[in-house]
């Protein structure tokens, strides 16, 4: 089994999942097997629990497990089904520790972050690595490993420590680190600055971690005495340093690191049995994003939500529509409509974003509503249904979006007034849901 771990600096968010599932895209072009662990440091059990606000949307599993949204990535990436283990956080290796002390599996030993989290977190890869994910159950070659935060976060710390030991258990030839860095460009002197990569490449090291790639995030194209300056400063070869700018589509990103002779090396320092160049595969996924691109045709739809200011609540839904619109060659305008904004509480209130709102719905080619809990917004979203249905424009509602659907047609058509699901009104006297 091979390692890749990949590691990230200087800021969260930085696009660890696209990187991990791009590297994860790029191997299987090679013909080898690629599964995926996202390691999450939040002591949560999973991310069930969290305000979309908080993590974006949650991704649920085939197994019904509820995963950060970095495993849809990989699923959508890869074409591969994951399991709830593969998502770790550090409430279940607590949970899985602590199970295991009060069932007395440790013979009366003092149980400590170092040695038994960290066993407890490379048993926890291997055994995890070896369970098979696509559809031929055949045993994955090579397993790449997403370590969430970033680097000096005090809750990633036994992560860490565990992956530098880990290190030696594997084998040099079986373990290779990758360290996401951000290269920022301040307006002010619009000179791109290497020293937040320094300073985050030196942290990783001190913590007994050392970068085999070095991949540089940016807002623009970097030039080539940046990635110089970053080879003699971060002892690394300058092929070991890999620039990934802002793209028109997360499509890009495997070619970009292709182009930039990811696979060669990946052959030499894993000593993998594939080909230098790329396979057919990895042609279609260049052809895809081209045309992606090129896209002419524009299907507008209206996503009325209520989690609206972060587009990754409804990451899933997004990508969806994405795809279909992509099969079709279409490109797709996705707006996202707030749906308190198309209450009479807010024409009352704000008749600017009332009206604002209302123009975006009418203008869209079609309407979804997407899943969500709690009453507030439902009003709105009735609304929206409700007009979808009278002007007949496509209407798709998803979960909660499919109840109120139920909901309306039973007020309007059905005129039972009260009409309503229990989980707002329990004593409604026509519970439709």
């Amino acid at each position: 089994m091979k390692y890749i771990l990949v590691t990230g600096g200087v800021i969260s968010g930085i696009g660890k999942g696209i990187i991990a599932s791009s590297i994860g895209t790029i191997l299987k072009s090679c013909g080898l097997r690629v599964t995926a662990i996202k390691i999450d440091p939040y002591i949560n059990i999973d991310a069930g629990t969290f305000s979309p606000y908080e993590h974006g949307e949650v991704f649920v599993l085939n197994d019904g497990g509820e995963v950060d949204l970095d495993l849809g990535n990989y699923e959508r990436f890869l074409d591969i089904n994951l399991y709830k283990d593969n998502n770790i956080t550090t409430g279940k290796i607590y949970q899985h520790v602590i199970n295991k002390e009060r069932h007395g599996d440790y013979l009366g030993k003092t149980v400590q972050v170092v040695p038994h989290i960290t066993d407890a977190v490379q048993e926890w890869v291997m055994n995890q690595a070896k369970v098979p994910v696509d559809d031929d159950r055949k045993e994955p070659q090579i397993c790449v490993i997403e370590l969430g935060g970033t680097i000096g976060d005090i809750e990633g710390m036994p992560f860490v420590e565990a992956f530098r030991q880990f290190q030696f258990k594997a084998k040099r030839e079986n373990f290779c680190n990758i360290h996401v860095s951000l290269v920022p460009q301040p307006n002010a002197t619009g000179e791109q600055k290497t020293k937040p990569t320094q300073n985050s490449v030196r942290a990783l090291r001190g913590l007994g971690l050392s970068p085999d790639l070095i991949v540089c995030r940016s807002a623009k194209p970097i030039e080539m005495a940046v990635k110089e300056k970053i080879s003699m400063f971060c002892h690394v070869e300058p092929e070991q340093v890999i620039f990934i700018h802002d793209v028109s589509s997360t499509y890009r990103v495997p070619i970009l690191l292709e182009e930039q002779g990811i696979i060669k090396y990946f052959k030499q320092r894993l000593n993998l049995p594939i080909d230098d160049q790329p396979s057919d595969l990895l042609m279609k996924w260049k052809k895809m994003a081209c045309r992606y691109e090129r896209l002419l045709k524009v299907c507008s739809i209206a996503l009325v939500g209520k989690y609206t200011k972060l587009s990754d609540c409804y990451a899933s839904v997004f990508k969806a529509l994405e795809h279909s619109a992509l099969a079709i060659n279409y490109k797709l305008d996705l707006m996202y409509i707030d749906s308190t904004e198309l209450e009479r509480s807010t024409e009352a209130e704000n008749s600017v974003k009332y009206h604002q709102a209302w123009h975006k719905l009418c203008k869209a080619d079609g309407i979804l509503v997407p899943g969500g809990f709690g009453i507030r917004g439902t009003e709105g979203k009735l609304q929206a249904i409700s007009w979808a249905r009278t002007k007949k424009k496509p209407f798709l509602g998803v979960c909660l979006g499919m109840q109120l659907a139920v909901v309306e047609f039973a007020r309007n058509c059905l005129n039972w007034e009260d009409a309503n699901s229990t989980e707002f009104d329990p004593d409604t006297k026509n519970p439709v849901v």
